[in-house]
């Protein structure tokens, strides 16, 4: 399998993250959205977003470990946050860079206006490229 990441210079310079994957291989792998829920079904770090990533995104990795996969095989992360502003990136980082690192997938960061639970203030879903 090859991930070629491209970042052309006739759009906006990449921090963090690939403007485009060219993607070729035999096994795509979705894994639905996760949130802060832990394995018995509670949920982390009520009111505290930051906790909350730091769950979603272990949640995301135990998904992609299930499947054979690691962050250096997603190609694409999207990223839900209740009633997002600028400012809140910055809770979100340490997970960020904890569990992405310098995989740079293609990434989307959207404000919502709610999720499933009222208690939860973020979701995660990737999709990975497997040989």
């Amino acid at each position: 399998m090859a991930l070629e990441r491209i970042n052309p210079p006739t759009l906006p310079p990449a921090k963090g993250f690939s403007q485009i994957i060219r993607a070729t291989g035999a096994t795509t792998v979705y894994v639905s959205g996760q949130t802060a829920f832990d394995t018995k079904g509670n949920v982390v770090g009520v009111g505290d977003l930051a906790a909350q990533a730091n769950q979603a995104f272990a949640n995301a990795q135990a998904a992609l470990d299930a499947a054979g996969a690691t962050f250096d095989d997603v190609v694409k992360l999207t990223i839900y946050i209740v009633g997002y502003t600028p400012d809140m990136a910055a809770q979100i980082t340490d997970a960020y860079c904890e569990y992405v690192g310098k995989a740079e997938p293609t990434s989307t960061l959207l404000g919502v206006y709610s999720l499933a639970l009222p208690e939860l203030l973020i979701e995660v879903d990737v999709v990975a490229q497997l040989d």
